[in-house]
């Protein structure tokens, strides 16, 4: 038998009558797997934040608001309102302001539901 051979031996050899090979390979894919669909989930958050901000400037929330440098400083700051608030209490204030909060002076304003998930993910990153 080859150097080789001998040193490739043990992992192709069998465990609890299954090839090592199963027991090696296997838990490198799962990982391998993980790793991507983390990645691409990701990716696929950073293009709806992207998207919420650019929903914040189109539908005029910079007129009031501010996040960091950006806006007007008339209402709240936005900054780190994700370190307070999570995206799905943030998408149900964009729908509807004076529901969960009656005295607020923040008008209810016409969102699609595409922009209010891209706003919500937005104000939930800025932390």
């Amino acid at each position: 038998m080859t150097e080789l051979a001998m040193a490739w031996r043990p992992v192709v050899g069998r465990t609890l009558g299954r090839p090592m090979t199963s027991l090696v390979v296997r838990p490198i894919a799962a990982a391998l797997i993980a790793t991507l669909l983390a990645t691409t989930g990701a990716f696929g958050q950073d293009r709806l934040v992207e998207e919420g901000r650019r929903a914040f400037i189109r539908n005029g929330c910079h007129g009031c608001h501010t996040v960091r440098a950006l806006g007007t400083p008339i209402a709240p700051d936005l900054s780190r309102v994700g370190a307070k608030y999570r995206a799905d209490y943030l998408a149900r204030w964009l729908r509807d302001p004076s529901y969960l909060r009656p005295s607020t002076h923040m008008p209810a304003i016409e969102l699609t539901e595409a922009d209010i998930a891209a706003l919500a993910a937005f104000l939930a990153a800025q932390q």
